[in-house]
């Protein structure tokens, strides 16, 4: 009988020991990620093999060594040097660089008219705001592809490099689309720039360090003799020092082309317009979204100390937007640069067009869809952290 009680108390101690395993938390959570990842590398391994089954089926190769043979595919516009009998690998890097190219200058203009059009919708001037909310209202409700057919149907309408339109000096509009002067670079121009990075950097922490400064003893220091002496007196320096002259290469109609300067493509013209003007308007809800969310006692209380408007936008009302203002600018910045994708509908030949023509004489279409995956979640990826990083600085630090 003895025997038997002590069985049956050792039973009821491993059941007790089991279900005390069995419901620990930490035990459970870690069960489910298991059978999470067991399921997911599963998935993964039999799309994997479900494809490279079908590919062999059809007798179609797979890899990526289509990338070291020669493309002969002409790009018209490209960043670095290219040929047709240069590789695969070197049009999709072209193709990358033209993507990153007008997607840089698309967030960049975009930007700065989004937020003048943003402040715009709050000015008091009536006129001022009512076009600043049809602007609005009508690009944002419109399709960014339809915008892009607009733009460049417009742009090809233009006269012919013998009747091009000149609305400023030195600057041509026409078919062949928009030039303007540029400076003849020489080598000394690089270490002018070169002085004028430092300089900035340099301005930058003097900035800093004489607003710490004034927070601690009050005194306000002079700050333009350094700003000039950095930004302007050393690089002239520099500059005279090497020699460096200022030649403008400014472009002149000859015959059916234009000449000198720089020459803007109808394709890359009316991409950067469609992406700008259409990101703007959305931009413009963020910023505007941004303003008001900063309380009005706060406006009023530096009306009281006698600010000007402008240092209250600039020094009260903007530093503490950007809170509100940059989550949401981040994924508008993703937005533009994946808007950029739409290039192939008007012949810019960026990542996609250079890929889907690379596909159409390879038949790689699976390793040229991941590469063209791959290049727009790295941009995607860069443009989330550099964002993450700058919202890390100008987030409200709570103690």
């Amino acid at each position: 009988m003895t025997a038997l009680n002590d069985g049956i108390q050792a039973h009821n101690r491993r059941r007790t020991t089991l279900g005390t395993f069995v419901s620990n938390v930490a035990v459970r959570r870690f069960a489910w990620q298991a059978l999470a990842a067991v399921a997911l590398f599963g998935g993964v391994f039999w799309l994997a093999s479900n494809l490279q089954h079908n590919l062999a089926a059809r007798n179609i190769s797979s890899g990526f060594g289509f990338l070291t043979r020669e493309a002969g595919l002409p790009i018209a516009e490209h960043l670095i040097a290219y040929t047709p009998a240069d590789s695969y690998f070197r049009a999709l890097l072209v193709g990358t660089l033209n993507t990153l190219w007008v997607a840089f200058w698309s967030i960049i203009l975009a930007t700065i008219l989004g937020t003048a059009i943003g402040v715009a919708r709050i000015s008091k001037n009536w006129l001022l705001a009512k076009l600043a909310s049809i602007y609005v209202d009508l690009f944002r409700d419109v399709p960014l592809l339809l915008q892009l057919f607009l733009w460049y149907t417009i742009l090809q309408k233009l006269p012919p490099v013998r009747q091009a339109l000149n609305p400023i000096a030195g600057v041509f509009l026409s078919n062949r689309g928009l030039s303007f002067p540029v400076v003849d670079w020489q080598a000394a121009h690089s270490w002018i720039l070169l002085a004028f990075v430092i300089g900035l950097l340099a301005t930058t922490l003097y900035a800093k360090r004489a607003s710490r400064k004034q927070l601690e003893d009050g005194r306000a220091r002079s700050f333009w003799p350094v700003v000039i002496t950095l930004l302007v007196i050393i690089p002239l320096v520099v500059g005279l020092s090497l020699g460096a002259s200022v030649i403008i290469d400014i472009p002149q109609p000859k015959g059916f082309n234009i000449r000198g300067g720089i020459t803007v493509s109808p394709e890359f013209f009316a991409l950067l317009v469609g992406l700008v003007v259409y990101n703007a308007a959305f931009i413009a809800e963020i910023v505007r979204s941004g303003l008001v969310s900063v309380g009005r006692g706060q406006q009023e209380a530096a009306r009281a100390l006698g600010l000007h408007p402008k240092s209250i936008l600039t020094w009260i009302v903007f530093p503490q937007a950007l809170r509100v203002i940059v989550p949401p600018l981040t994924s508008q910045y993703l937005n533009v640069t994946k808007g950029s994708s739409l290039a192939v509908a008007i012949g810019y030949q960026d990542i996609v067009s250079i890929a889907t023509t690379s596909m159409n004489q390879t038949g790689q279409s699976i390793e040229l869809v991941g590469i063209i995956m791959a290049v727009y979640l790295t941009i995607s990826l860069s443009i989330s952290l550099m964002m993450n990083v700058y919202n890390a600085r100008v987030a409200l630090v709570e103690r």
